[in-house]
């Protein structure tokens, strides 16, 4: 090496271990910085967590976002409302898969919990009690996480062919908690769907993207009430 370029290879080496510094700190210093107000703005922002079963996924429908979680948004963003829907519906699931995974959910922050679940228990002929406690347990759970949590509980129906005793046993399982949890209740959440050949796919159990608008609509009459 050339000893006349040694001096300007050390003042090379001392610009850039000064630089990296610098640099580092100034990329910490644009991630901590943020505009005050906006993160005031996204503080601002609620979320409520839908979570339910096929018909909160929205299944068999092409778009999730025409499940009436997604359509619930959309009313939110034209009126303006700070609030962001999340939709944690799982196709399948009965009260006790939800008690189960409910959990982990539950590590952020829920301002308004739509529960609903208890379709397929009752599809199933499960004991009325038992699905009666893991629903009394999610409750609980979302409660201890977040005493503030709002929740709104949707009403099921089982069909006449459970057996009337049955039938009836089931419905009085979702104004029960409501009442003894001071819940807000959806009645029905398959009110004017329900049986409705043209609202139903196929199968005559999942409703359309129509019959979608329709359980939104039956969800948004309680839940509006509450943002």
């Amino acid at each position: 090496m050339n000893l006349n370029s040694i001096p300007i290879l050390l003042a090379v080496i001392c610009l850039v271990s000064c630089a990296n510094p610098n640099n580092q700190q100034s990329s910490e210093e644009k991630e901590n910085n943020i505009d005050p107000a906006a993160k005031e703005e996204k503080a601002a922002v609620k979320r409520i967590l839908f979570f339910g079963n096929s018909l909160t996924a929205g299944y068999g429908l092409d778009n999730t976002d025409d499940a009436f979680p997604g359509l619930i948004q959309k009313k939110i963003d034209s009126l303006e409302l700070p609030y962001q829907t999340v939709n944690a519906g799982l196709s399948g699931e009965t009260t006790a898969g939800g008690n189960e995974r409910v959990d982990w959910l539950l590590k952020q922050r829920i301002d308004i919990f739509v529960l609903e679940l208890g379709a397929n228990d009752g599809l199933r002929g499960l004991p009325v009690e038992e699905t009666y406690n893991n629903l009394q347990s999610i409750i609980d759970k979302v409660k201890a996480a977040w005493p503030e949590c709002q929740i709104v509980l949707t009403g099921m129906l089982v069909p006449p062919s459970m057996g009337q005793e049955y039938a009836e046993n089931f419905k009085q399982i979702f104004p029960r908690l409501a009442e003894e949890n001071e819940l807000a209740l959806v009645s029905f959440l398959l009110e004017n769907v329900a049986g409705e050949v043209e609202l139903n796919q196929e199968d005559g159990i999942h409703p359309t993207k129509e019959g979608q608008r329709i359980m939104a609509e039956n969800v948004w009459a309680t839940l509006h009430q509450l943002l």
